[in-house]
């Protein structure tokens, strides 16, 4: 469920933080439920178990999951905030896209052709 892609040009741990916080928001991790200690789930990704760490630190700093001490660490209960503000936080990368590629040259109906074939690449979408 949680993987890393050795490929990606992101970070280890940012990778880390950004699957387990999409595992968390699309409902694929329940509300109260444990995630992997430090050391279970270093040594089932063969990672530091300082990476997992630090990320399971982000998760908490940003309200995703929060630890019991002797325990471990939670998925929070609050999941429909962390929807929210995920979803902001989404629209608000695609709006500084649009406008550096505006500010770039491009037309918005360049922008709206990318954005389209963008979608069709992962999967077709009828917004009508």
């Amino acid at each position: 469920m949680i993987s890393i892609d050795y490929r990606d040009k992101r970070s280890i741990y940012q990778q880390l933080v950004d699957r387990i916080s999409a595992l968390a928001t699309n409902g694929t991790f329940e509300p109260g439920s444990q995630l992997p200690s430090v050391r279970q789930l270093s040594a089932e990704l063969s990672i530091n178990p300082n990476t997992v760490q630090r990320a399971y630190t982000e998760l908490e700093r940003e309200g995703i999951l929060y630890s019991v001490k002797g325990r471990g660490c939670f998925i929070s209960q609050d999941v429909a905030q962390l929807q929210h503000r995920r979803r902001q936080s989404l629209f608000d990368e695609i709006d500084v896209a649009v406008g550096r590629g505006l500010e770039g040259g491009l037309t918005g109906c360049d922008v709206l052709d990318q954005v389209k074939k963008s979608i069709d690449r992962r999967e077709r979408v009828d917004c009508d």
